[in-house]
């Protein structure tokens, strides 16, 4: 009987683990899976998150429990876990999730890993251990101390997957590499900078379209796991032109990305020190990302931006022909001029090197960022035998991009969806189009992230642009927003106009109850869940 007892006093236990177990999945999920040690770095800053230090008063009941009769030991130990596993529960129901643990076979793998080191020690123990009377009570205090350390099982799981995902990794992309050679006829387009890089590749694939059968990578699948996946699961046979997006948090990457690729065309959007913290410097950013010029081919094209000074001065080491685009720089071979911003949408006038006409374009998307994108389109749409009306079609039929500047109403409330991926040159231009909308403007956002050592002082500068354009100002996370906060007040922005909170659903409730007759509420930045506060 007693045998009986414990095993169903093992239910709650196991149910705790597994929320547990899917918490710190999650965290090493969009955590790169300890890339660059980033699941160690949470860890290290999420200390209590990542240690339920409940637990160790716990620890201390079971072995006082042990010294009662094993019937009131047992039920001590099921109904601690039961309340500490519904504790636990609420917590993760209330906890915003935007965007959760992805179910791949690599995390079903780890989950197949967990579970043996779970398992490996009461094995053990039952099989040399099992004629002792006290098993019971060494298993009551040895599955807390497992639990305790959980965060740390996951990581040591993941080390220990480490030459099976290798495997895993080479076996894709030999099978990728052999689809792109049967695909000879392909061409093959690099999109990389810092920022604009789904959206450059959006407009791209909108424009081109026009006149081919044109690809682009699906969502931001932009490093080396995505692109295998890209062209392993979605890309196209019958497909005349790939559009490939590279991302890279370190140098080399775009190189490594390029390797499979082998892009024969390049886009590079704009340089500034998104992911600095990881790149480590400026310097180390702008040479990363011209890894994808620099491995065009020697007929290859490369459309870069002259309005980017870090473009400018960079000593390119590749004869590839290169375009140049830009607004404020007249010497280039693609310009916009005569840009007029509106909330509808904008239009501008496009000169070409070498012709006189001007030519008129329109667009239903927001901001200048987005004229740089639609200039680099031009350029390699012209250059791919596009005529101006062909261009000036794909422009006109360009998609909103989810998450980018992107209008959309909420009950009466209109919303500049700006969620993805802020950065210092972005939300400056994410505010210039807040300022021209004709009535109350709010920003709610958490700050911008992976800026380095320069993180305080550019958040800083975000508040004080915020103070002059916006009546409302939402944030979201204490911690977090602490520059912006002092970014406002530094402006001498009213303290009472300043709303604080931890959490963005939160917001939209206080939007709607900040609201006037017409309301533009911009959403700057979306943190992943690794920045919950």
């Amino acid at each position: 009987m007693k045998i009986e007892m414990f095993v169903l006093s093992l239910i709650p236990v196991i149910f705790y683990l597994i929320i547990r177990t899917k918490k710190a999945l999650h965290m090493l999920q969009q955590n790169w899976y300890n890339d660059g040690n980033r699941y160690l770095k949470w860890i290290h800053k999420n200390f209590k998150k990542a240690f339920n230090f409940k637990e160790l008063v716990i620890i201390l009941v079971l072995v006082c429990n042990s010294y009662l009769n094993d019937t009131i030991s047992i039920l001590s130990f099921a109904l601690i876990y039961f309340i500490l596993s519904s504790i636990y529960s609420m917590e993760m129901k209330h906890e915003q999730s935007k965007k959760p643990l992805v179910i791949t076979k690599r995390v079903r793998r780890l989950i197949a890993t967990i579970t043996v080191i779970y398992l490996l020690p009461f094995v053990i123990y039952y099989f040399y251990f099992r004629n002792d009377i006290n098993y019971i009570k060494y298993y009551q205090i040895l599955t807390p101390i497992l639990i305790f350390v959980n965060f740390l099982i996951v990581w040591l799981a993941n080390i220990i997957n480490k030459p099976i995902e290798k495997q895993v990794f080479y076996y894709y992309r030999r099978q990728a590499v052999r689809k792109l050679k049967e695909m000879k006829t392909m061409k093959v387009i690099g999109v990389t900078g810092s920022y604009g890089k789904t959206s450059s590749k959006n407009i791209l694939n909108d424009i081109l379209n026009v006149k081919f059968n044109s690809f682009a990578t699906p969502q931001n699948f932009n490093t080396t796991y995505g692109l295998i996946n890209s062209v392993n699961n979605y890309l196209d046979k019958f497909s005349d032109i790939f559009i490939a997006e590279m991302g890279a948090f370190k140098k080399g990457e775009i190189k490594e990305i390029c390797d499979l690729m082998k892009p024969k065309y390049g886009i590079l959007t704009k340089i500034g020190v998104a992911h600095l913290e990881s790149f480590g410097s400026r310097e180390n950013i702008q040479a990363g990302k011209f890894e994808l010029i620099e491995s065009l081919p020697s007929d290859g094209i490369g459309i870069l931006n002259r309005d980017d000074e870090y473009q400018v001065s960079y000593k390119l080491k590749n004869n590839c022909k290169i375009l140049w685009i830009g607004i404020d720089n007249k010497d280039v071979d693609v310009r916009a001029s005569n840009i007029k911003l509106s909330y509808t949408g904008t239009t501008f006038d496009v000169n070409f090197k070498g012709d006189q006409e001007t030519y008129q374009f329109e667009t239903r998307l927001l901001g200048k960022a987005n004229i740089y994108n639609i200039l680099a389109g031009i350029a390699l749409g012209k250059e791919f035998g596009l005529s101006i009306e062909q261009l000036q079609l794909g422009v006109r039929s360009v998609n909103s991009i989810p998450h980018r500047l992107e209008l959309k109403k909420y009950g009466k409330i209109n919303i500049i969806d700006d969620a993805y991926n802020s950065n210092p040159v972005g939300s400056k231009m994410a505010l210039e189009v807040l300022s021209m909308m004709p009535g109350k403007k709010i920003v709610v956002t958490p700050g911008m992230i992976d800026l380095g050592d320069e993180q305080y002082k550019l958040n800083k500068e975000f508040g004080n642009y915020i103070a002059s354009v916006a009546d409302e100002v939402i944030l979201v996370g204490a911690e977090q927003t602490k520059p912006i906060y002092d970014g406002l007040i530094e402006k001498k922005y009213k303290e009472k106009n300043i709303h604080v909170l931890n959490d963005i659903k939160e917001a939209f409730l206080l939007i709607q109850e900040l609201q006037g007759k017409e309301t533009y509420a911009l959403l700057e930045n979306d943190l992943p869940d690794i920045f919950n506060e």
